[in-house]
This record gives C-alpha cells, sequence and structure tokens, in this order.
C-alpha cells in the first residue's frame, strides 16, 4: 500500500497489529492499552515500534513511551470526532515528538491540510485511489493567517 508522507507518494513499511496478534518483528503499529501492557520494545525484537490511538486516548497516557516511538497513527472511526487533532497539536507542540503522525480512518480528503497544520505528515487514506486527491488538498490553501505547526 501507499501513502502519502511530507508532501510525497511512498510506499508503507507499517502494519497495524491487533491485540490478539503476535507481535512478530518489521515495524508495527499496537494499540495503546497493548503499548502499556507492553512497556517499552524489547531489545531482541527488529523493526520498529508505533502506536495507533483513538480519540478517546490521552495523550498523557504514553508520553513516558514517546522516545521509544517511531510512529503515532491516529486512528479516526468516524467522521463527526475532531479531539485527535488536538492530540496531533499536543504533541507537536506541547511534547515536541518528532517523528512521523499518520492519519488513518475515516477521514476526509478536505481535512488534509487542516491536519497538517496540526502537525500530521503523513496520511492513509481508505482507498488507494484518493492518493492524488489527498495530496492535492495538502495545498488548498496559499495564504495562512492562524500560526500552526508548520
Amino acid at each position: 500500500m501507499q501513502i502519502i508522507k511530507d508532501n510525497q507518494i511512498t510506499n508503507d513499511t507499517w502494519e497495524y497489529r491487533p491485540d490478539d496478534a503476535e507481535l512478530g518483528d518489521g515495524d508495527v503499529t499496537i494499540s495503546l492499552a497493548r503499548l502499556q501492557q507492553y512497556g517499552k520494545e524489547p531489545s531482541n525484537r527488529k523493526g520498529k515500534l508505533g502506536v495507533r490511538i483513538g480519540p478517546a486516548d490521552s495523550v498523557e497516557g504514553f508520553a513516558d513511551y514517546l522516545p521509544s516511538l517511531a510512529l503515532i497513527e491516529l486512528y479516526f472511526p468516524e467522521l463527526a470526532d475532531g479531539r485527535l487533532f488536538s492530540h496531533a497539536w499536543l504533541l507537536r507542540n506541547r511534547y515536541n515528538y518528532p517523528g512521523e503522525i499518520r492519519a488513518t480512518g475515516h477521514y476526509l480528503p478536505e481535512q488534509v491540510f487542516y491536519l497538517s497544520r496540526v502537525g500530521v505528515n503523513a496520511f492513509y487514506p481508505e482507498k488507494t485511489e484518493d492518493l492524488p486527491v489527498v495530496l492535492a488538498n495538502l495545498h488548498d490553501f496559499s495564504v495562512k493567517y492562524q500560526p500552526s505547526v508548520n
């Protein structure tokens, strides 16, 4: 699958592992509950570790893990919830998280410009054919009146 990362279409090397699946090697994201149970990444595992958070999750709940995380996935379970915008902003501004913050799930292509303004730098659209639309929407506006992360 391809994604948009840093304003470019690129291949995705990450895989989400549900709580009942073996962690294994490779670049994987896991749920926040599993991260809190699992703790820091063991030294014998090969690959990077990321976490998938939802709107109800608290950024403060995993702030101690941020140095060991290479990816934070913001999972939008439905279109009507904007709390993940705040989570992205907190990660970039309060916690100075330098890694990849990726939007995934049910977000609209029209939201990517605003998501990028709060710190999201990667997008995993539901359909591959949406990649060019999402990429184009990153440049919806040439003038920005409010300060932002980017």
